[in-house]
């Protein structure tokens, strides 16, 4: 046990120090000392080690908890540095420090891509009862999944004329270059999010979670960095240019989210084909009654998100532009088409994450998390389209929906707590067996697993990005 945690140690280290020279290695906007940088990187990975080391039980797990672990020192620096500022008699915001230590979190988040996955590979101390990795499941499902969120992306992309300038990567400027390699860039990630998350992925729900957190992931190293480089260019990671880059955030993110939906989808019907067998243990319910069951009482949950939800609505108008989706105005109307809406959406969270939330504190977490994604894909994106017009992922856009984003919260939370009782009431009728209950249990999510960190990593990002960006 002392040898697994000195190589827990190690593993900290060295990733402590290749991220050290990640960030020694670009030319951002950090600027250190190579001592000191070397130092902090290694006591940083150290650290992690310590605190986490228990519970990645492989790379993937290991990078989200290093992902979270990444935005909870960036949160804590920027506390401190305001209540230092202030206390130095500056008379300065949280956001102004946010937005002027933007590009610390894009170092710190980078650098600590190297410590998770090494922390992630040496093991942790719990026992690993996952089911066993499929090679070829994880390629061809993450790659299948790559493509299909890379033509969502696409779609901006062309909106916004980024394909000759995706071309450029190669020393192009053909607009099918561009298609060319933004959708190899797309199924290469598409094949490592299910190279890395294959055995962590138990629900479409938290493979959701997991693709819009990579996909987010993906936006600090590609958008503000890779592409930079490649180009023979200086990367900025300042709040000016992360701001000019936000639609780029937002396609990175509807993009991890087809791409978590639609690997858990298809991994799991590999599974059922070709691997899983239990003939020893018959399920609690039938698969049609499960799914019933569980879209029913995430449409029934609704209703209390969305009356939650309503009340932001009316006092920002937004009932009657909700109306208009029917060829009508009025607020009764656009209420109504609200609490539809809301059906649709919670009945999806039912299906989703009907494994995931064991206790109040998942569940908050669950539903804040599945509010802010419609966030993202609600009034940014879908709800223009309806509309007839184009969606708009730009900053001004996301600033005159934030009344919006605090109603998706709302709402997530107040779904995800009606569905836990709504769920636990029909359990406690339905366990009359012990042994069901114990099989119940089985498919839930383990304890030490990453989704904290995940949840917080993008419920984080997801509220933070908007809000400092669209200052800047």
């Amino acid at each position: 046990m002392k040898l697994l945690r000195y190589r827990r140690l190690a593993a900290g280290a060295i990733g402590g120090l290749a991220g050290c020279a990640i960030l020694a290695f670009l030319p951002s906007g950090v600027e250190c000392n190579p001592v000191v940088l070397a130092v902090f990187c290694t006591a940083y990975g150290m650290l992690f080690a310590a605190l986490l080391g228990t519970r990645p039980l492989g790379p993937g797990a290991g990078l989200m908890w290093a992902l979270g672990y990444a935005f909870f020192t960036w949160i804590a620096f920027c506390a401190v540095e305001s209540a230092r500022l202030r206390f130095a008699g500056d008379a300065v915001t949280v956001v102004e420090v946010v937005r002027g230590h933007f590009a610390a979190l894009a170092g710190i988040v980078l650098g600590s891509v190297p410590v998770g996955l090494a922390v992630g590979s040496a093991g942790g101390g719990a026992p690993d009862n996952r089911r066993p990795f499929n090679l070829a499941r994880a390629v061809c499902a993450g790659g299948f999944a790559g493509i299909f969120g890379g033509w969502a992306f696409g779609k901006w992309m062309e909106q916004a004329g980024f394909f000759p300038l995706i071309a450029g990567l190669v020393r192009s400027d053909s607009v099918r270059v561009g298609v060319a390699v933004h959708f190899t860039i797309a199924v290469f990630i598409g094949a490592t999010f299910g190279l890395l998350f294959q055995r962590e992925i138990r629900s479409l729900g938290s493979s959701l979670a997991w693709g819009a957190s990579y996909g987010i992931l993906w936006w600090f190293a590609g958008a503000l960095t890779l592409s930079a480089l490649l180009r023979g260019m200086r990367p900025d990671w300042s709040a000016e240019h992360a701001a000019g880059a936000f639609g780029s955030l937002v396609g990175h993110i509807v993009y991890g989210v087809i791409v978590g939906l639609l690997y858990a989808a298809v991994d799991n019907v590999w599974a059922w084909l070709f691997e899983r067998s239990d003939p020893l243990n018959r399920e609690v319910e039938g698969p049609g009654a499960l799914l019933l069951a569980s879209l029913g009482r995430g449409a029934a949950a609704s209703l209390v998100g969305g009356l939650l939800f309503s009340g932001v609505m009316l006092a920002t108008g937004a009932l009657s532009r909700v109306a208009q989706l029917v060829g009508g105005t009025s607020i009764l109307l656009g209420f109504a088409v609200h609490l539809a809406i809301a059906a649709l959406i919670g009945a999806t969270y039912g299906l989703f994450f009907h494994y995931e939330a064991l206790d109040e504190a998942a569940t908050v977490a669950w539903g804040t998390l599945y509010g802010l994604t419609w966030w993202f894909l609600g009034p940014l994106t879908l709800f223009p389209i309806l509309l007839g017009h184009t969606f708009t992922w730009t900053l001004a856009a996301a600033n005159a929906e934030i009344p919006s984003l605090i109603g998706h919260l709302l709402y997530g939370i107040g779904l995800a707590v009606t569905f836990r009782a709504l769920e636990r009431r029909h359990l406690e009728e339905l366990f009359v067996d012990d042994r069901l209950e114990r099989r119940w249990k089985r498919l839930h999510r383990p304890a030490g697993t990453p989704a904290p960190a995940v949840c917080f990593f993008f419920i984080g990002m997801g509220v933070v990005l908007p809000i400092a960006l669209g200052q800047a």
